[in-house]
């Protein structure tokens, strides 16, 4: 491995790292840097299964052994290594999960080519919350979603909370971003998907009534916290379907509710 000692914080490829905490700036920087941040051992192992390639990896002294197996094939991959003290001025909190390190950001593929295939969807409108995008990401790894898609006002799902709450699972969902939105619901339509939007609406179906009949091609759409679906996605879906409650709930956390539609509407 090619080992840099960090002493000093300016040094080249350090700003990768600057102020991880500092969302607005990451959600901005990362994807046109063409860069995110993969945090844990685990975590990277997944990433480089995936086919993504490390730029630098960032580290204290005792996590190097871990790391070392998986940067076999990288031997030019710069391993940043430092004093916790000096970690934790750099990025801002301190580093408990092993090892940190900067992912060249895939290319996105285009949807019509990633959803070729594909039998169950899930669209994300404007899930701006990134522990939903991940839970509701490892939720669809575990009911077995075919592709995720988020409309371009939604978090990004490699942003660093968002793929440690997915446990890794981002790397193994096919995902990309679809715009414009909601009128690309015109595509989905003529490549044969049935959209079903989650809402309370007066007029919707019971998630039962979906599961006891389900079409061939499935695209359940999810929406915002709070505000939920806007008027012109429910309006433009071909069903609306809640989940019926008991106990005077209405409704739920929207990574939960992904997790009960997905499971009613797995294959």
């Amino acid at each position: 491995m090619q080992i840099l000692r960090v002493t000093d914080l300016t040094a080249d490829g350090l700003a990768d790292y600057s102020r991880l905490t500092d969302v607005a700036l990451r959600r901005v920087s990362e994807p046109e840097g063409g860069l995110y941040i993969a945090e844990s051992t685990k975590v990277i192992t997944r990433a480089l299964a995936a086919g993504h390639r490390p730029r630098s990896v960032l580290l204290q002294e005792q996590w190097l052994d871990d790391v070392a197996p998986l940067l076999a094939d990288y031997p030019d991959v710069p391993v940043f290594v430092g004093e916790s003290a000096l970690l934790e001025q750099l990025t801002g909190y301190h580093l408990h999960r092993g090892a940190l390190a900067a992912m060249h950001r895939p290319e996105l593929p285009d949807p019509r080519s990633l959803l070729a295939g594909a039998r169950r969807v899930v669209v994300l409108e404007d899930i701006v919350d990134h522990t939903n995008v991940g839970a509701i990401v490892r939720g669809c790894a575990a009911f077995g979603v075919d592709a995720v898609l988020v409309t371009p006002r939604c978090a990004d799902p490699l942003y660093r909370r968002s793929i440690r709450v997915s446990m890794g699972t981002i790397f193994q969902v096919p995902w990309t971003r679809i715009d414009p939105w909601p009128e690309s619901l015109n595509m989905l339509n003529d490549l044969g998907f049935q959209t079903v939007a989650l809402a309370l609406n007066e007029d919707a179906e019971s998630l039962d009534e979906l599961a006891a009949s389900l079409p061939d091609r499935l695209v359940l759409i999810l929406g915002t916290e709070g505000d939920g679906l806007t008027a012109r996605t429910v309006d433009s879906a071909d069903r609306v379907v809640y989940i019926p409650m008991e106990g005077g709930v209405d409704s739920l956390n929207v990574a939960a509710a992904a997790a009960v539609a997905l499971w009613a509407t797995r294959s």
